[in-house]
């Protein structure tokens, strides 16, 4: 039997992506399939579940599949590209530089180029994945003939922990709770979620308080912003929880009264779901994949008044029955997710793959195995010999 491989740039440990690559592995295995995870890094803890991404070489076969993970050019994706094997793409949606300009120049060149990298996978893949109907209409915008979903069905076992009151705990009052997940940059909106917080705190509810649960690191100038914007506002009660633990995340959203989310580009937003299974009534923006996420259920806002908006929340946190009914439809929503076939779905792609004729081998440049082998050379110096890499002359 053929052999269908990942690739990525790097697997992270308990993030969307990380998930989604170990469940199609499991699903691979069990279809029959000698099936691997190849990568440029991965988190200490999955280390033992990868290979580096340079021994796909000797792993690669024309007959073989490879399901690349595309999200920002990497050498891992370009090795990929050059390889006579088959391949998939499955796209979790990379954001607009011009989001970043302002805020993060090297993310802003990262999303660019990444984006007008993509392109040239059109004509290489056989089929490209979006990991919902937003990422797929993106893949077609950007000129993939052949596309189809593979849908995300997230993992909740990591809020069945029992949870860690530490930090969470000196938020546990009879204050409200207005709570956001995700991390600190700037696709998410983080200032309109204050802005809409204080036209609420004001006018509706003075023991309330904005919780923002999300790493930051990368993002110090973006948050420097938002600390600038709470001080403005004359808001003492906006906090910055930063990065937290699995069983940490257990215990805010257990005392959270609300969800509240602004995110402008999502191409899924995992923890609108994760707010459905915890019964946090979620408010959400509608733009891009966030009303189909929320698949009816939660309450979703059109205009970022922040007047119209601190309405809502009011009418939300006011009501116990309409809360109720709330999180009713958003459980209900969490079991038409988990009722998806997802290895099922993904078998048949497979098939569809490789019962369709193959897309043209791709075109590679005489000289790009030597290159290869020379930043690999470069990076054994970079590695082990780091006076010798840092004495060299710099790039043109």
């Amino acid at each position: 039997m053929i052999s269908v491989h990942q690739v990525l740039a790097t697997l992270g440990h308990g993030d969307a992506i990380g998930h989604e690559v170990l469940g199609i592995q499991r699903v691979l295995r069990a279809a029959g399939y000698d099936s691997e995870i190849f990568v440029e890094t991965a988190d200490h803890r999955l280390e033992s579940l990868t290979r580096d991404y340079r021994e796909l070489i000797d792993a690669s076969h024309p007959d073989n599949l490879l399901l690349h993970h595309f999200s920002l050019g990497s050498r891992a994706s370009r090795t990929a590209f050059a390889l006579p094997d088959r391949m998939a793409i499955i796209y979790p949606n990379i954001p607009p530089p011009e989001y970043f300009v302002g805020v993060h120049r090297t993310l802003a060149r990262q999303c660019f180029r990444g984006r007008r990298e993509l392109q040239a996978y059109a004509t290489r893949c056989d089929l490209a994945l979006g990991d919902s109907e937003f990422n797929r209409q993106d893949l077609e915008a950007l000129g993939f003939p052949r596309t189809d979903v593979l849908p995300v069905v997230p993992d909740f076992s990591h809020l069945d922990r029992r949870p860690n009151r530490l930090v969470a705990d000196q938020f546990d009052d009879a204050w409200t709770n207005i709570i956001f997940v995700g991390r600190v940059i700037a696709n998410k909106k983080i200032e309109d979620l204050i802005r809409f917080f204080c036209a609420y705190h004001t006018t509706f509810n003075p023991r309330s308080r904005l919780l923002l649960v999300g790493a930051h690191t990368g993002f110090e100038r973006y948050l420097a912003s938002l600390h600038q914007l709470s001080a403005t506002l004359g808001l003492s009660h906006v906090h910055f929880v930063g990065h937290v633990s699995d069983e940490e995340l257990v215990a805010f959203y257990e005392i959270a009264d609300l969800f509240l989310c602004a995110s402008e580009h999502e191409g899924f937003c995992v923890p609108l779901v994760e707010s459905f299974y915890k019964e946090v009534p979620v408010l959400g923006y509608a733009a891009t994949a966030v009303p189909s996420t929320m698949d009816g259920a939660g309450v979703l806002f059109h205009e970022k008044d922040p007047a119209h908006v601190a309405l809502l929340m009011d009418t939300i946190l006011s009501d116990q029955t309409l809360q109720d009914a709330i999180v009713a439809a958003q459980l209900s929503a969490v079991d038409r997710l988990r009722s998806k076939d997802f290895a099922g779905t993904l078998v048949r792609l497979l098939d569809k793959i490789l019962a369709a004729p193959r897309a043209p081998r791709p075109h590679v440049a005489f000289d790009f195995w030597h290159q290869f082998d020379a930043a690999q050379e470069l990076e054994e110096l970079r590695l082990y010999r780091p006076a010798i890499f840092k004495a060299l002359p710099e790039a043109p």
